[in-house]
């Protein structure tokens, strides 16, 4: 006598019957995407900034259940934003889309820590912000005393060469020694003998000392132009030409 196969289906069907009836398990179902749609139509408020009651200044966690390795000092968010060229704000000036499993993991910070979160802050380049005229977001909440847990990284991380691409912005003197090298570059690029048949280290200043006003102009056109800034002046403006 052959044995009849297990339908994994019908065990199943048998097993939700016996829970219950199927009115009450939609019913039930229903209940709980509601209830998981309101939370999350609250916590897009309070990442926009539009629910002021869950905008507290500081989080209250249960300090036994934090990560230590998402726990980070303002001086260290202002070190990183400094050297890579990036704004810490506040998730009102965020312009940029929130992925899903950022929605999750404040709900299971919420549930794990019974509280509700709020006055959440961004790192991010400054193309991600809508910021006021005067590659990757991490999404912090304030523990206080200064501090800052981080509850969700998303996106690509950074080009491997950002932080010696942004070198020039960190301070004057970097800015500086660049224009001289730039100059230097381009001076060496000048074919020998272009403005005088007669090749001589006074003529060789001259063109550099062209070749150096040329690119400080420059620079200095599109510093003032645009509005740009050094990056320990702009890590937390909120202001597009900081």
């Amino acid at each position: 006598m052959l044995l009849k196969k297990t339908n994994i289906e019908e065990k199943l069907q048998r097993y939700r019957s016996a829970e219950g009836s199927e009115v009450s398990i939609l019913e039930q179902v229903r209940t709980i995407l509601e209830e998981d749609t309101r939370k999350e139509e609250k916590i897009l408020k309070n990442l926009e900034g539009q629910d002021t009651n869950g905008s507290q200044s500081v989080n209250e966690f249960t300090f036994d259940a934090l990560d230590t390795d998402r726990i980070y000092h303002i001086d260290t968010i202002k070190k990183i934003c400094i050297d890579y060229r990036l704004r810490f704000l506040d998730t009102r000036y965020f312009k940029g889309k929130y992925p899903r499993e950022a929605f999750s993991e404040i709900k299971r910070l919420e549930k794990l820590h019974h509280t509700q979160l709020g006055n959440f802050k961004i790192m991010a380049p400054s193309k991600l912000f809508k910021l006021e005229n005067a590659d990757d977001p991490l999404l912090f909440v304030p523990l206080g005393n200064k501090y800052y847990y981080l509850v969700h990284k998303w996106g690509n991380d950074l080009h491997p060469f950002r932080k010696w691409l942004m070198l020039p912005f960190k301070n004057f003197l970097n800015l500086t020694i660049l224009i001289f090298l730039m100059s230097w570059l381009f001076t060496e690029m000048i074919p020998a003998g272009l403005f005088s048949k007669e090749e001589s280290l006074s003529n060789y200043m001259v063109i550099y000392f062209f070749m150096l006003k040329s690119v400080a102009g420059v620079v200095l056109f599109y510093g003032f132009a645009l509005g740009k800034n050094f990056n320990h002046a702009i890590w937390n403006s909120k202001y597009f030409n900081a």
